[in-house]
């Protein structure tokens, strides 16, 4: 665990960097019992830049997606800029979408720990920024992209009519969102056929061991065969609520968050992790796609090559920035 003092660093570039906070601006910290210390940072912050700078804290929410509080809400959408580090994600809440159409920058850190925090926070988002663009610029006009590592991995991606987005970190603009930490570049597939082995990162497992893979085989955009029994079974489980829906081949990322130099077992920060990839299953609607689930499983890659109609894309490489 990280005592408050190391927070005080990552908190300064979510505040002064990623949401660019001006001393004329309102800011609302959000969070709740669990994650104190995280906003409690993010104030001692905020307040040195603005007087109207208040957190708000409410007790730990039943689900991800669950509605804060309408109190919470309420000071959300007055806000000019609101950081939410919880430990329930309100990214895809009434409330933070209600703000964001009043016009306020918001920024949601999703069960993030100080570890966490630290680790992809203490960055230079700028330059994390420049390796979205540089990305973006590879694969956008793509038709097709494939994947390959030495794993196993060789799955190819339809992405003609999909477009791709950046998920840089800077939130500058009015009504704009992210989640922090941020870092990466990434597309809801058309559709995809092949093979990925999963080798980084997926719950419920965490940080898989150095001899633990996860086998997935795809055809035409659905997952048809799950080597791990637990994932299978919460597949299973979606599936008897959805049906089909639930085996969508939902999402292809490629991080870029290059100060992330090791997975940590977070699937929120080591999805952006520079020179890896990530493929989830289930929902996409929010994404680009056009698939509701009431699961997204995403699953890390690390050691690939990928290729945008056939030619290879330079992927970012991890380096200390801080």
């Amino acid at each position: 665990m990280e005592d408050d003092a190391s927070l005080l660093a990552p908190a300064r570039t979510a505040v002064e960097q990623c949401l660019a906070l001006d001393a004329s601006e309102s800011c609302v910290i959000v969070t709740d019992d669990k994650r104190q210390p995280i906003g409690q940072a993010l104030y001692e912050v905020a307040s040195e830049i603005t007087d109207d700078a208040v957190v708000v804290r409410y007790p730990v929410g039943e689900t991800h997606g669950s509605e804060p509080p309408s109190p919470v809400a309420k000071a959300m959408a007055d806000a000019d800029v609101v950081l939410a580090p919880t430990t329930k994600s309100l990214s895809h809440t009434r409330a933070r979408g209600d703000a964001n159409e009043a016009g306020a920058r918001v920024a949601t850190l999703p069960g993030i720990t100080p570890d966490v925090f630290t680790t992809g926070l203490d960055a230079d988002y700028e330059e994390i920024e420049a390796r979205c663009e540089d990305v973006l610029a590879q694969v956008e006009a793509a038709d097709e992209i494939r994947v390959t590592g030495d794993g196993g991995t060789d799955i190819t991606f339809d992405v003609a009519d999909r477009r791709w987005n950046a998920d840089t970190g800077i939130v500058h603009g009015a009504g704009a969102m992210s989640n922090l930490p941020a870092g990466e570049v990434f597309v809801s597939p058309e559709s995809a056929t092949g093979t990925y082995v999963v080798d980084g990162t997926m719950m419920p497992h965490g940080l898989l061991d150095d001899d633990q893979t996860l086998s997935f085989e795809v055809e035409d955009g659905l997952v048809t065969d799950i080597s791990d029994d637990d994932i299978r079974e919460t597949v299973e489980t979606a599936a008897d609520e959805v049906g089909d829906a639930a085996y969508n081949l939902a999402e292809l990322g490629i991080g870029t968050n290059v100060a992330v130099t090791d997975l940590v077992g977070s699937v929120l920060l080591d999805e952006k992790a520079a020179g890896t990839i990530h493929i989830a299953i289930g929902d996409d609607a929010g994404i680009g796609g056009d698939v509701e689930a009431p699961i997204h499983l995403d699953g890390i890659v690390r050691d690939v090559d990928v290729f945008a109609d056939g030619t290879e894309v330079t992927l970012p490489e991890p380096v200390d920035l801080a």
